[in-house]
């Protein structure tokens, strides 16, 4: 009665670490080398054992790039608010760079 049942649904392989893709691998027959392998390279085997076919990056590089590049920029106007002690103007300032790094990480 008190044992836990395997979850029905299995993660996503994108989102598996290297450890647990390995574990993965390990299952499959014809993957060899599964503990020398990046994770990169078991992805790669895994899905084509599976018969998955890969698309390729789904994010857009461009916009996250435009982001980073507003974020260093906000970040040098920072340093020199920083400098002129004004408190006002680092608030603001950090605020912005919030902003932005969480635009990022919806992006990626």
């Amino acid at each position: 009665m008190g044992g836990k049942k395997k979850a029905a649904k299995e993660k996503p392989l994108d989102k598996m670490t290297a450890k647990e893709l390995r574990e993965v691998a390990k299952g499959i027959q014809g993957i060899n080398g599964v503990h020398s392998m990046s994770k990169v390279e078991l992805l790669s085997d895994i899905k084509e054992a599976r018969g998955i076919v890969d698309d390729g990056p789904k994010k857009d590089t461009g916009v996250i790039r435009a982001l980073k590049q507003k974020i260093g920029a906000l970040k040098t106007a920072r340093s020199t608010a920083i400098e002129a002690k004004d408190k006002d103007q680092m608030t603001i300032l950090r605020r912005k760079i919030s902003k932005l790094k969480k635009k990022t990480r919806r992006a990626a």
